[in-house]
């Protein structure tokens, strides 16, 4: 065969993120219902040494992604960078408060209680590994998330006055390395906890009662993206005095692009476009849009919120505003650092879990990742969309009064 042609089919043949992690699911459904113990076993024994490395990273994770997610937020224009900012993460906080208060009044009129009765406790009947070994992480995830504040707060104030370059490079190289084992070896391997998790809960007899309530979930989840994005042009609109409709029109490529791209980054050069579209000007367009699709990511929240109340739920864990506002509040922070790869939302939130009592590295927060990676494409498109809505904001801002008022105190 041709070399063109076995290029061809390779790329015929390449499976995205999503598909394989559902045949990763299908595949641990089969086994564990048909596969021999010791053939589960063996599955069960990778997928939990997997997570025994994803627990020794996730400290690492959250030391290099939210140490530099806030340190380069001085890359800026002082008064637009600081609005941008509290809109970005005005609208996170708002988005999250959506989706719980859909959820909390909204799911358990399918989660009836014999529905959740039969799913019980979430590790009875598992299998166990074949074996395990000793891999303590370096620092615990509070210690991280308390350096990470200061070593990124100080960064980000005493660049270039008290501080040089001589501890962000370090960081920053330290965060490419942290990015290329996510990317490498953590995103390609999630497949394969997915699939050991699945087979441990088909072994236990949950899976299907399960998957009967996720995929309302999922379902909620996406009308929910859908009509955030409507309110956020809504009001988009309502402050630049431009027609919504038309707004929603023009961001229609940068939609359908970051469906198929599942990256925030990569859709930056479409999303560029609709804000030209849209009438924002080129040194707006070109601030706020690369800006906001690192810091907002409203359509991420939705979804989280909306699986860990589900999750909650489901368990019959204790659940109400006390619980999930500091969560939602913490995680608004913590998406700054969300890396630009597909399921790095919600591998940026697993730290954040124990904050509602789910633990980051258990049956129940594989299948958070499970239900997050698998609608994560609508998730980026309803972030990239919003950003434009902000887009529209700051330049209504900007012509009103910043650039009049600077302009008033040059003459």
């Amino acid at each position: 065969m041709d070399a063109p042609i076995k290029g061809e089919l390779k790329m015929k043949l390449r499976i995205g993120l999503v598909g394989k992690l559902l045949i990763g699911i299908v595949i641990g459904i089969l086994f564990g219902l048909w596969a021999p113990t010791p053939v589960n076993r063996i599955i069960i024994t990778a997928s939990g040494l997997f997570s025994l490395f994803l627990r020794f990273v996730i400290p690492l994770m959250i030391l290099a992604f939210v140490t530099m997610g806030i340190a380069d937020l001085t890359q800026g224009a002082g008064k637009l960078l600081c609005i941008t900012g509290a809109i970005a993460y005005g609208s996170s906080l708002i988005a999250g408060t959506l989706a719980f208060l859909t959820a909390i009044n909204l799911f358990p009129h399918f989660m009836t209680p014999s529905l959740l009765h039969s799913v019980g406790d979430p590790e009875a009947g598992m299998l166990v590994p074949l074996f395990t070994i000793p891999l303590p992480p370096l620092i615990d995830v509070t210690s991280a998330v308390v350096l990470a504040f200061i070593l990124g707060l100080c960064i980000s104030s005493m660049r270039g006055r008290e501080l040089q370059d001589a501890l962000y490079k370090p960081i920053s190289e330290f965060s490419t390395i942290i990015n290329a084992v996510l990317r490498t070896v953590i995103i390609p391997l999630l497949p394969l906890y997915i699939c050991g998790t699945f087979v441990n809960m088909t072994v236990s007899g949950q899976t299907f009662v399960i998957l009967n309530i996720l995929w309302k979930v999922f379902l909620t989840v996406i009308v929910l993206h859908l009509f955030y994005l409507l309110v956020q042009f809504l009001v988009s609109g309502s402050i630049s005095k431009k027609n919504p409709l038309v707004l929603i029109k023009n961001q229609i490529p940068g939609y359908l692009s970051a469906i198929g791209t599942q990256s925030s980054a990569a859709t930056i050069p479409v999303n560029l476009k609709c804000a030209e579209a849209d009438g924002v000007s080129r040194e707006i367009r070109n601030f706020v849009i690369p800006l906001c699709a690192n810091i907002h990511m409203a359509g991420s929240m939705i979804t989280i919120t909306c699986c860990v109340t589900a999750t909650l739920l489901m368990y019959n864990m204790p659940i109400n505003m006390g619980i999930i506002v500091p969560f939602i509040m913490t995680l608004g922070i913590a998406m700054v650092a969300s890396p630009g790869a597909p399921g790095g939302s919600i591998m940026t939130a697993l730290p954040f879990l124990p904050l509602v009592g789910i633990a980051s590295d258990g049956a129940i927060s594989s299948l958070l990742i499970a239900l997050y990676i698998t609608q994560d494409s609508f998730g980026t498109a309803c972030n990239v969309s919003g950003d434009n809505a902000i887009s529209v904001v700051i330049e209504t801002i900007y012509q009103r009064f910043i650039r009049n008022k600077d302009t008033a105190a040059a003459a």
